[in-house]
């Protein structure tokens, strides 16, 4: 368990929080390509670590990420002009670059001076592995640019699931990266069955090769966060061998998930602000043809216009008790609940928008979690005395290097050499 000062460490991210000061040294998902997927398009609204924030493509195809609030009287740019190179606010025609620079204020007399002495708030942008990046540090820090761990090639194919969550960033991570608990919440679409190897995925199930609900859990501390495997008992064989899944945590939100026999999969939990996510999860390949997009989000429940609204919050809420069916409950579905993300959503904001980590009592099956809590706090505390946020230091390998690890493998194998660059080469 924290104390009540340890987790305001953990889980606050606005203006001066320390947490969040630490992840604007690193580049921050802001939105889906897709959602700005042409010149002088649809601007986009956007929200990270508390700051309201504008997204749009400008003529040339490059992506701007603005201050939300234009700087003359403090209108919504989501409402702009997009067109000719920058973005015009609709109140008294300021126009903006992507770089914050004023390119045109009709409403001043022509003599004036005031555009040059005035730059719009703008973060560097890029793109990569489906996303608009932006880096919110200081520019004197700002990293190298890396592709993410889920577009190793450019032929790379991945589909993105994406859906706002009501609660802090931190208890919707630690349900990303706690493997015990999809025996249980998600059995209905994780089933135990007679498979040979690993997880075999169809439309509708992951067939998964053990009944063991209580895995055994061991950590390994990496420069760039932790790598834990879930050991449990397989159904065939199980004199001899043992059912592994690893699990990547990439500091400061990102985790890659143990693969089935289809595609990887990898999420992202993203605080928008204190009591806020968004609540990225990807399934990628590039060894074979993997999901599609609609197929991804159709598994998922998350499909926008069915499951979601405009800003992908979901149809599902706390407020309609995620419009659980107790009749599938009494016919076998264990939580009567539709989707895997849903199901996680149930739990996670039905904590409170930010749990009281004072009040846990963890067991051995939280190794995982206890993991991610000791890493995070003292690396924020590190930070503020002066050192470099987590995942930062040129000794961190590429994200791209990186693999989660599930199958089956000889009692006694050590595990800390499944998921390696090496084996993701020779996969």
């Amino acid at each position: 368990m924290l104390t009540t000062e340890e987790n305001a460490l953990l889980c606050r991210v606005e203006g001066d929080a320390p947490m969040g000061q630490m992840m604007r040294r690193h580049w921050l998902p802001v939105c889906m390509s897709e959602e700005v997927p042409e010149s002088d398009g649809k601007p986009v609204r956007a929200k990270l670590l508390g700051e309201e924030l504008v997204v749009f493509r400008d003529s040339d195809g490059r992506v701007g990420v603005l201050d939300e609030h234009c700087p003359h009287r403090g209108p919504s740019l989501v409402y702009g002009r997009n067109e000719e190179g920058g973005l015009r606010c609709l109140y008294h025609g300021w126009k903006f670059d992507i770089d914050g620079t004023v390119l045109e204020m009709p409403s001043e007399p022509q003599a004036s001076e005031l555009a040059k002495r005035i730059r719009h708030k703008a973060y560097a942008a890029h793109e990569g592995g489906g996303y608009v990046w932006a880096y919110m540090g200081p520019a004197a820090e700002m990293p190298h640019f890396q592709m993410p761990a889920w577009a190793p090639s450019p032929d790379t194919r991945i589909s993105i699931v994406k859906m706002h969550a009501a609660a802090n960033w931190a208890q919707t991570l630690e349900g990303g990266i706690d493997s015990a608990h999809s025996s249980n919440l998600h059995a209905s679409d994780i089933q135990a069955a007679r498979v040979d190897g690993g997880t075999k995925a169809t439309a509708s199930i992951w067939a998964r090769p053990t009944t063991d609900k209580a895995p055994r859990f061991q950590a390994q501390a990496t420069p760039y966060g932790f790598r834990y495997a879930a050991i449990r008992r397989p159904i065939q064989n199980a004199a001899t061998q043992d059912y592994v899944r690893i699990t990547e945590f990439i500091a400061p939100f990102t985790a890659l998930i143990p693969p089935n026999n289809v595609y990887n999969v990898a999420l992202m939990n993203v605080p928008l602000d204190d009591f806020n996510t968004m609540y990225y999860f990807m399934a990628w390949s590039d060894k074979g043809p993997g999901i599609d997009q609609e197929a991804w989000r159709k598994f998922c429940g998350a499909q926008p216009g069915i499951d979601l609204d405009r800003d992908y919050r979901k149809l599902r809420h706390f407020g309609n008790d995620y419009q659980q069916d107790r009749n599938a409950m009494k016919l076998g579905n264990f939580t009567g609940i539709h989707g895997i993300p849903n199901q996680d959503m149930a739990m996670w904001e039905s904590m409170a928008p930010i749990v009281d980590r004072s009040r846990d009592r963890l067991g051995a099956s939280d190794l995982a979690i206890v993991e991610f809590r000791r890493l995070m706090v003292d690396a924020v505390k590190k930070f503020s005395d002066g050192g470099k946020a987590i995942g930062t230091d040129p000794s961190c390998p590429p994200h791209v290097s990186l693999a989660a690890f599930e199958g089956m493998v000889p009692k006694g194998t050590d595990w800390r050499t499944l998921g390696s660059a090496q084996e993701k080469a020779a996969a």
